[in-house]
């Protein structure tokens, strides 16, 4: 690491330590030529991550629409707000881990339904009825019968 004060560029690290929030790691580094000390900030490269519309357009993902769905379909039901953030992160982890940079909303919408099933079943309907465009009654009880037979 290049020190910002002589520009010299070996240092040692000093002092190592997580940030609050866990995503990065604070490193205190002092300079081999001057011996001043400076602060340094190591985290995670994240590339950013398109979504694959139906309709073939493509827009930056945006975890902020997947919680605002998780929300929609928890609406009046006893589903924590916490528990919708740490699903919502958990999906975002989910695509970012992945090597592709363009992911699919039907991706997406598997991922949330995954998510969604233990949290609440009413709430995994909802959103499913949405997600997977029930056009009749008989689509719609299929989809319960598929979790009645897990039970």
């Amino acid at each position: 690491m290049k020190c910002p004060y002589c520009g010299f560029q070996d240092s040692k690290v000093v002092d190592s330590r997580h940030s609050e929030d866990g995503l990065s790691i604070r490193r205190r580094r002092e300079c081999q030529a001057c011996q001043k000390r400076f602060t340094t900030y190591e985290t995670v490269e994240s590339l950013p991550i398109v979504v694959i519309k139906r309709d073939n357009s493509r827009q930056a993902f945006d975890r902020n629409k997947v919680l605002n769905g998780m929300l929609r379909a928890c609406e009046k039901r006893p589903v924590a707000l916490a528990e919708l953030e740490a699903a919502a992160d958990e999906i975002e982890q989910v695509i970012q881990n992945t090597l592709d940079r363009e992911v699919s909303t039907t991706r997406i919408g598997e991922l949330v339904m995954e998510r969604l099933k233990p949290l609440d079943e009413v709430a995994y309907v909802r959103f499913a009825s949405v997600y997977r465009q029930f056009k009749d009654i008989n689509s719609f009880m299929r989809e319960l019968n598929k979790i009645l037979e897990e039970k």
